[in-house]
């Protein structure tokens, strides 16, 4: 049995409340179980020095965890002067998703900044910033498109992501902090609403995969990303 009493194929509830900032362009809180994103999304009309002139947007991404978002308080990155290897790794990996899915000339010469805030962690919050920072994303452009600074739509699909991993030798999608910590396999997939795959991180912690059981983890992954590309449409159908 899970922690959470789920079979090993279900997702942890998913809720998302779009423009929970509203000084922000595009906002929304992403709770997976107990684990909760604050993603915001600010556009600016600059881009880096290497795309300057060359009539392509940037989309980038952010990443930080509140002292107390883990049982004990984590001091934070600005007062210790720098940041953790594991952060600068997240907020890449989000960048990275983000732009799979944006056609950079149709933005323009403008940039994108999805920050993502961690307010509490219980596993899945690199995943769970990825999904939450593509639904912040397209609401602010879509508020471009309505004040008619966009005259093209950039977002060519969805982007989402989630966790598997093997527990015990049973596949498990969607793993909760206490499952992450003693996983044999911990494994991150990043998918686009087409089907297609981002980025796929996966690693023996304990023991070493076989093919059959990649074949479980990515076939769990998809069905997870197919749940969370229905809840992203549902909440930007709404907002």
């Amino acid at each position: 049995m899970r922690p959470d009493s789920r079979t090993p194929s279900q997702m942890r509830p998913v809720r998302m409340t779009p423009g929970y900032i509203v000084t922000a362009e595009g906002s929304v809180l992403i709770e997976v179980g107990h684990t909760r994103v604050l993603c915001a999304a600010t556009v600016e009309d600059t881009v880096p020095v290497f795309l300057r002139n060359s009539g392509k947007g940037w989309v980038t991404a952010e990443y930080a965890m509140l002292p107390r978002a883990t049982a004990e308080r984590t001091p934070r990155e600005s007062v210790k002067g720098r940041q953790s290897g594991r952060t600068l790794e997240i907020q890449r990996l989000i960048g990275r998703s983000l732009r799979a899915v944006v056609d950079t000339k149709a933005l323009g010469e403008r940039t994108v900044i999805v920050d993502c805030d961690v307010l509490q962690a219980d596993g899945g919050t690199r995943t769970a910033s990825i999904t939450g920072a593509y639904v912040a994303m397209v609401l602010a452009l879509k508020r471009l498109k309505q004040c008619g600074a966009l005259k093209n739509w950039p977002v060519r699909t969805a982007v989402a992501a989630t966790s598997t991993g093997v527990i015990k030798g049973e596949p498990r999608l969607d793993l909760c902090y206490e499952e992450d910590r003693h996983a044999d396999v911990d494994m991150n997939i990043v998918m686009t609403g087409q089907g297609r795959f981002v980025e796929i991180q996966s690693t023996a912690e304990q023991e070493a995969f076989d093919d059959a059981q990649l074949a479980a983890l990515l076939a769990l992954g998809r069905a997870g990303c197919q749940e969370l590309f229905a809840v992203q449409q549902q909440v930007l159908a709404g907002a």
